[in-house]
């Protein structure tokens, strides 16, 4: 089977072809530049990006896959959730390709297509499912927070989610106050590699709470009072390091403190980890130790595939087809506040 995917959740586009789990080929065009003047993703912005970059995306996802148009099984886009404007774009131009092609349609679940990314490894990247076992998987992005326990391949429950800001809105927020530019999160992770973590005490939300739900609304407004009341901090680098060591060490113990804990519950022997935030230095180290100790197979999505990605959307796609899993309706809509089952 040979697919075409189409991801435009956000502010990245991107086009993916898969064939036989195996990516052939996957192209992003981030839009980093365009919205960092502004602080943040502008919705209308990135709808506009998306509708000019995805044709010659797609153009060169075929092109280096090496087939046409014409060979293709199916085609997929993300669905939801995401931007409303940002989604429709890539669902309709996958549904109209679709439907020209008089081939399957297929409407992933942004956040289902991250569960399987740690499973995509490898150069060309394959998606390694004979390795497949029962997990606890944590999604950590910049507007989504979740712990998932997959019992097994397409069978899922959604054990905690986030009830205010994510982590990923945390360190960007967090990030802001201290005047650091849009998105803040990289500037944060490299600014704390030569900070102490435990040079400032900040609040773990919900870590010890009989929960599997996060909240990091409260650790941003702990830090808004910390530099209200310490204004100095910000203008000395090594304290500003400091700073930055001591919330991310603060996020990263929720993270992980949380994560393992459900593992442990349920009787996992694997977690695995994707979303944009698994690219964190801290949070990947830390998560690797704590697995280790706990003797935790453990499986990161690829710095790569950790972002927002067609490649996992494509391989998604694929095995709910093979699965026997219905086509979505060529005129399904768009879903942005598609919940996760």
């Amino acid at each position: 089977m040979t697919l075409l995917a189409i991801e435009t959740s956000c502010d990245e586009t991107s086009v993916a072809v898969v064939q036989a789990g195996c990516v052939r080929a996957n192209v992003v065009s981030s839009q980093i530049a365009l919205h960092a003047e502004y602080g943040g993703v502008v919705p209308e912005l990135a709808a506009r990006a998306h509708l000019q970059n995805l044709p010659p995306l797609a153009r060169t996802a075929l092109r280096e896959a090496g087939i046409s148009a014409a060979a293709l099984d199916a085609v997929a886009a993300t669905r939801g959730p995401g931007l409303p404007n940002a989604l429709m774009v890539g669902l309709k131009a996958a549904q109209g390709l679709a439907f020209a092609l008089r081939k399957p349609f297929i409407g992933i679940h942004h956040h289902e297509a991250h569960l399987y990314s740690p499973w995509i490894r490898g150069n060309p990247p394959v998606a390694d499912f004979a390795a497949f076992e029962p997990n606890v998987s944590l999604i950590v992005s910049g507007g989504h927070t979740l712990l998932v326990h997959v019992e097994a391949e397409l069978k899922h429950r959604v054990l905690g989610s986030t009830l205010d800001d994510a982590a990923g809105e945390c360190f960007d927020k967090t990030g802001k106050l201290l005047g650091l530019p849009y998105p803040a999160g990289p500037d944060m992770d490299r600014l704390a590699e030569a900070g102490n973590p435990a040079a400032f005490a900040f609040p773990r939300p919900l870590l010890h709470e009989p929960n599997d739900d996060f909240s990091f609304s409260g650790l941003k407004t702990a830090v808004r009072y910390f530099l209200r009341d310490h204004p100095q901090v910000p203008q000395d680098p090594a304290q500003r390091r400091d700073l930055c060591a001591s919330v991310q060490a603060a996020i990263v113990d929720v993270l992980v403190g949380k994560t393992l804990r459900a593992a442990r519950r349920i009787g996992v022997r694997c977690v695995t980890a994707s979303g944009g935030v698994t690219c964190n230095r801290a949070l990947r180290r830390d998560l690797a130790a704590a697995c280790a100790r706990a003797g935790l197979t453990l499986r990161l999505a690829e710095r790569a595939l950790c972002t927002d990605n067609a490649a996992m959307i494509g391989i998604l796609a694929e095995r709910k087809l093979r699965a026997g899993h219905p086509a979505t309706d060529y005129d399904a809509d768009i879903e942005p506040g598609w919940p996760m089952a």
